[in-house]
């Protein structure tokens, strides 16, 4: 393996912190760690950090060689295990890679460009899905976000935005411990999809922290295995979206959807457009990928409607002033 030295080039030096759970992802790991190394802004530091996961970590202590490796010290979820990564780096930004993306080598550059700015709390980039089959005929752009994508919509060149993803997240170090980091007990976990970046981003911007910018031209590549790329998978991941963004409204005072709102008013479009380009003989993915939009909202709108009905208010990550979230499942202090 081609390693690259880890050097610090202060004042913007960079931690990478990548979380993992499973051997089963041992070689998307290393492609991972791969790329984060082949930056071309390198970081000072690469931390792993492995889910209760002891066979795991003693392998990646041993094959790993130069990078830092921890052990989760939270509850089992992945919020637990970033926050064991970041609270461990000392650079002034801290940078998160799931265990399943490949970074372009300009990625982190020029993902810390707008830091120059002191009131930019954080940034994302741009999310490439890398199917592992072809890309279903029926997946509409704007859906993309579901299997982990950048979705048709967002910004096109940098611009400031209300919150971006876990998955490529670079964000100051100082503004992320001061609200505890992501909220424990309140993320993805198994089947359960919570929206914990978004709500970590809501929670620095109201403590005011600063704001969250979008750079369309750092790009990270996620791997799609094809059972997700199933219909069954996609209306799931709508389905929890709903549950989950509504488990996250309650715990926040103000309106924390108004971005998903101004979502939904664009969809009514973007069914006119596909099937506007299928009456125009462009093909008939487009008349699929129609019906994909529609029955996207469906299954979001069902899983709002059950959390709603069902009263359930997550709250097992304790106050956003980072009481739960600061605090290891033993009990001690973070």
């Amino acid at each position: 393996m081609n390693r690259t030295p880890l050097v610090n080039r202060a004042p913007l030096a960079t931690t990478i912190v990548i979380p993992t759970y499973a051997e089963q992802r041992w070689d998307s790991l290393v492609r991972a760690l791969d790329s984060a190394r082949k930056q071309d802004r390198p970081p000072a530091e690469i931390v792993v950090a492995v889910d209760h996961n002891p066979a795991l970590a003693r392998r990646a202590r041993r094959e790993l060689g130069d990078v830092t490796v921890l052990q989760n010290a939270y509850a089992r979820g992945v919020s637990g295990n970033r926050n064991t990564g970041a609270f461990h780096a000392r650079t002034p930004l801290v940078a998160f890679l799931d265990d399943d993306i490949v970074a372009d080598r300009h990625w982190l550059g020029r993902q810390i460009e707008p830091f120059a700015d002191p009131s930019v709390a954080g940034t994302g980039g741009a999310i490439d899905p890398a199917w592992q089959g072809d890309r279903p005929r029926w997946m509409p752009g704007e859906f993309l976000w579901a299997v982990g994508g950048s979705y048709a919509g967002m910004p096109t060149e940098t611009a400031p935005i209300r919150n971006v993803w876990s998955a490529g997240m670079v964000v100051r170090r100082e503004a992320f411990t001061r609200v505890g980091g992501f909220r424990v007990g309140f993320g993805k976990l198994g089947d359960r999809n919570r929206p914990e970046d978004t709500d970590l981003c809501l929670r620095i911007s109201a403590a005011g922290g600063g704001h969250w910018v979008y750079v369309p031209g750092a790009v990270i590549r996620h791997e799609v295995p094809r059972e997700r790329a199933t219909f069954r998978f996609f209306l799931r991941r709508c389905y929890a979206e709903g549950r989950g963004k509504v488990q996250m409204a309650g715990l926040h005072e103000d309106d924390a959807l108004g971005a998903e709102r101004g979502y939904l008013w664009s969809l009514p479009g973007a069914v006119a457009r596909h099937l506007g380009a299928a009456i125009r003989g462009r093909g008939a993915h487009e008349l699929l990928q129609a019906g994909g939009v529609l029955a996207g909202v469906a299954a979001a709108g069902v899983g709002g409607a059950v959390e709603k009905l069902t009263g359930a208010r997550t709250t097992n990550g304790g106050a956003p002033d980072g009481g739960a979230a600061g605090r290891r499942s033993d009990g001690a202090a973070a």
